[in-house]
């Protein structure tokens, strides 16, 4: 068949009425009318309605036509006729107009569908059909059908839209379009990589990119002055909505620059693409640094789409004679809470004190919250009238409280603790009570991150990657306290408490690159390892340089309001990084194994305590991880061994008699009495008194896994 003369069928208007043409795509839906059978015909451009009438079409047509059944794909050909008045759909942009087929042609059939495709209503004032609440891994499993759908259709389409926008912009400021490789040698950038056997070179591996980070340096080293590439990269990490195995980066890089630059760059790329999606965004976009950011908003992510802003108190109870305040302060601890404006009526004080203060909060990792409400033209709660007329006075002036407010208060020892709690409570209040405002986007720069973190281990950690250029070089790497006191040059974009991507200004003297290696405890022998080829370059004039990568996945999720990143992906994996439409990852045969030198990969070494295997003592150290002192030693060493030689009397009796489990009688062991009961002291709280962590009512452990 010749399509060379097809129309698409979203593009059909009024003004083709009377144009015989040629349609194909896959049938959406159908209704028989008894003489009359009316079809939805969708492509990638729309939906049209057709219509098979004994009048127009022969009796070929008409009984091919009645075979049809949803996703048939079909080629039809027909006049355009305007809809009688009061028959047109709203449903569909060509609602003004219907096909009379005068000829049809099955190209393929389609068995009966997993779940419903079509997401249009075929009349007026009908609901608009929708595909079933099918499982998400039922949906990737036949994404082909996934993506068939209006709804998935669109969201391809814009995606594709955006990178099309992208790439326009950056070329009109002269960056330059440049690939990196895919297999690469394995950095440590903070994730696990995913590493790929080497056929040529035995027992070696690649790693795909975490990042293109060293290439795109390496490209302002030599030249190139301005890059970006839409960059596909790999992390072996959790997944969570805004995060998949395999991602898409916008990743750029320019010479001779500074933060403004980029600033500037990116605010407006970003407000292009937006556009895109039919979203203005405010400009310039505001900017916080780490720690005015924390100190607001608990977060380094902070949303800032509504109020809510941390107030510090403190100073406001330096003299309380309130006793759980008094002994926090002389801890060094802070006191901080927010205002929640004119919601007293929409938080009872069964919420607040049952709910936020004893289970919510608890799990937030704070031991408890305070809470006040505003009425009166004073403060009502369980525990106000601890507080001196002084005090409740400096929390109505510092909260700018007025009636109908809530404040809620976190006190402890920890800061760390009180803006982490009270930055997920912040979150938490605004969900509940629908004070995020709807279709709005706050965009905001984090600047002046910590260069470092330390690790437990007494050392530090890059908060970026170790090539962020720190804001001063006079520091010395092999004190604690002054790297930890050391800011970045480094710049998150973030949108709506999410981050939509990071970069910074970058180290280019390579005496200051290897001072922060030795900071992170490299020797020189893992710095040339790790970094030999990528320093030597900077042997050869390495211009001051910068950049930023932007998560383009996450982006577009947020432009389009879907609620997870999967939802803007083709051909995603779901949340436990499978595959369900390939099986993905999948069991390889034992000869490609063995082709690659994996079947026995390390077989020669031997593990770690197989030495300890030969003396009973250190086999039981080992497996017990006991350390034992050498005046224990032989006493244990006799026991042992007499426990070996009981073993071996015991197997040597019973032949072939089954072991005996137990020579206790079985017993239920149970509580006395018959009604459930909570111990008096988990009542009062006096049993976890002296936990070092608490979440709810239970003992907090540090996690195993």
């Amino acid at each position: 068949m010749d399509f060379s003369e097809r129309v698409f069928c979203g593009r059909l208007n009024a003004e083709a009425a009377g144009k015989s043409v040629l349609l194909a795509g896959w049938v959406d839906a159908l209704r028989d009318h008894g003489g009359l059978l009316f079809a939805h015909l969708r492509d990638r451009s729309g939906i049209v309605q057709v219509v098979f009438n004994p009048e127009t079409a022969d009796a070929e047509v008409c009984r091919l036509a009645n075979s049809l059944r949803a996703e048939y794909c079909v080629s039809v050909r027909g006049k355009v006729c305007r809809r009688l008045e009061g028959t047109e759909n709203p449903h569909i942009e060509t609602g003004q107009i219907e096909v009379m087929v005068t000829e049809l042609t099955v190209l393929a059939e389609s068995e009966a569908l997993p779940f419903a495709i079509s997401e249009k209503a075929m009349l007026a004032g009908a609901e608009a059909a929708a595909a079933d609440n099918v499982s998400e891994d039922l949906r990737l499993q036949y994404r082909y059908l996934d993506i068939r759908r209006p709804s998935m259709r669109d969201n391809l389409i814009a995606r594709h839209r955006i990178f099309h926008c992208v790439r326009q912009f950056l070329d009109e400021r002269g960056f330059l379009e440049i690939e990196t490789p895919a297999l690469t040698a394995s950095t440590p950038e903070g994730a696990r990589d995913y590493l790929v056997p080497s056929r040529v070179h035995p027992g070696n591996f690649y790693a795909l990119p975490q990042s293109p980070q060293l290439f795109k340096q390496l490209l302002m080293i030599g030249g190139m002055e301005r890059y970006f590439q839409l960059a596909r990269c790999f992390r072996d990490e959790d997944l969570r909505p805004n995060r998949q195995p395999e991602f898409t980066q916008l990743d750029l890089e320019a010479s001779f620059i500074d933060e403004g630059f980029i600033y500037g760059l990116i605010e407006e790329l970003v407000a292009r693409i937006f556009a895109v999606g039919g979203i203005e965004l405010p400009r310039p976009f505001p900017r916080m640094t780490y720690n005015e950011a924390m100190d607001a908003t608990g977060s380094d992510k902070p949303d800032l789409r509504f109020g809510m802003r941390f107030v510090d108190v403190t100073d406001v109870f330096k003299t309380t004679k309130y006793s759980i305040f008094r002994q926090i302060l002389q801890r060094g601890g802070c006191i901080k809470g927010i205002n929640v404006k004119g919601q007293s009526e929409r938080l009872s004080k069964n919420v607040l004190q049952n709910e936020y203060a004893k289970e919510i909060v608890p799990s937030f990792g704070a031991k408890g919250m305070t809470w006040m409400r505003a009425a009166g033209g004073g403060l009502e709660s369980n525990i106000v009238q601890f507080f001196s007329e002084a005090e409740q006075a400096g929390l109505r002036e510092r909260f700018g409280v007025a009636d109908g407010d809530v404040l809620l208060l976190i006190a402890d020892p920890s800061y760390e603790v009180v803006t982490s709690a009270l930055g997920q409570l912040r979150l938490h209040v605004a969900e509940r009570l629908g004070l995020i405002p709807e279709n709005s986007f706050a965009p905001v720069w984090v600047t002046e991150f910590p260069l470092f973190e330390a690790t437990a281990e007494g050392g530090v950690t890059s908060k970026h990657h170790p090539f962020t250029a720190p804001d001063r070089s006079d520091f010395d790497p092999e004190n604690i306290e002054d790297l930890l006191s050391l800011r970045s040059r480094a710049y998150d974009l973030v949108m709506n408490g999410e981050e939509l991507g990071g970069g910074s200004i970058r180290i280019s003297d390579r005496t200051l690159q290897r001072k922060i290696f030795k900071a992170l405890g490299l020797s020189e022998r893992d710095t040339q390892e790790r970094f030999g080829f990528f320093l030597r370059a900077f042997d050869f004039g390495a211009p001051p340089h910068g950049g930023l990568a932007l998560g383009m996945d996450r982006t577009v999720s947020m432009i389009l309001r879907t609620p997870s990143i999967r939802e803007v992906i083709a051909f995603p994996k779901n949340r436990s990084a499978g595959c369900p439409l390939t099986g993905a990852p999948s069991q390889v045969k034992r000869e490609q194994l063995a082709e690659l030198g994996l079947l026995n990969l390390g077989g020669a070494e031997s593990l770690a305590g197989d030495g300890r295997q030969e003396n009973i003592v250190d086999r039981v150290s080992w497996v017990s991880r006991i350390g034992f002192k050498d005046d224990e030693r032989q006493g244990l060493a006799q026991v042992l061994r007499q426990a070996e030689g009981l073993a071996a009397d015991v197997e040597r009796v019973a032949g072939d008699e089954a072991p005996v489990r137990t020579v206790a009688p079985v017993v239920n062991r149970t509580r006395p009495g018959e009604v459930a009961k909570r111990c008096p002291l988990a009542e009062d709280g006096e049993l976890l008194k002296s936990a070092p962590s608490v979440k709810g009512n239970l003992f907090k452990v540090a996690s195993v896994l």
